[in-house]
């Protein structure tokens, strides 16, 4: 198992068309590796694109990180290969544990810093990419989700850079913590998220939605 926690690769891609892709009919899911890497910005890497901008990109998810150890296990669960960038990832890490990533944490990769925001939530477009029956429901039910990412310091990504947690705040609310009581309607801990200061006011929108179920 890798030990230390890097950047395997980089991957971007562009909008096209497909009739599986929701109301939409275009995704950008597509991603594929950038031997050399590319440049993180605040919007996202140089060369990436979004199709569906109202769900995908912005400050909030200008990087999306996927680990290859959760593909390897969807690997054997879907008996089929899954390389990197499988999932629409922009970084594929290894080394480290997503499922532990708490919000807010910031993470030091070459020049860039990054600052972990929100978590994947799996749509009917993931699931046509991928052709996998009850997909949505699979994902969710795991809580594999990756981890949107913001970039708070600009510059170059490549394979291979090394990743180093600079800062883990002590709250203690992770990624996957917040996706699932977002799941469950768990009002209290959307309203703890919501009310951290500089996190993404998506944590808010999901409080405010818990509350009109309770």
């Amino acid at each position: 198992m890798d030990t230390e926690a890097r950047i395997l690769s980089v991957q971007t891609g562009r909008a096209f068309d497909a009739d599986w892709a929701g109301r939409m009919k275009r995704t950008a899911i597509d991603k594929t590796p950038v031997e050399g890497g590319a440049h993180a910005g605040p919007l996202g890497l140089d060369g990436d694109e979004q199709a569906d901008t109202e769900n995908h990109g912005g400050r909030d998810k200008a990087v999306y990180a996927y680990a290859r150890e959760d593909l390897d296990l969807w690997e054997s669960r879907l008996g089929r290969p899954l390389p990197n960038g499988s999932f629409g990832e922009n970084l594929t890490t290894a080394g480290l544990d997503l499922l532990a990533g708490v919000v807010g944490e910031r993470w030091r990769v070459g020049p860039v810093l990054l600052e972990v925001a929100l978590p994947r939530t799996p749509c009917g477009v993931f699931q046509g990419w991928l052709q996998e029956r009850q997909w949505v429901r699979r994902f969710t039910e795991e809580g594999r989700t990756g981890l949107y990412m913001r970039v708070l310091e600009p510059g170059h990504i490549a394979p291979g850079d090394t990743v180093t947690i600079e800062h883990r705040p002590d709250h203690g609310l992770t990624v996957l913590a917040g996706f699932r009581a977002s799941r469950a309607g768990d009002l209290d801990t959307l309203r703890r998220l919501a009310a951290l200061p500089g996190v993404s006011e998506a944590w808010g929108v999901q409080a405010e939605r818990a509350a009109t179920r309770v």
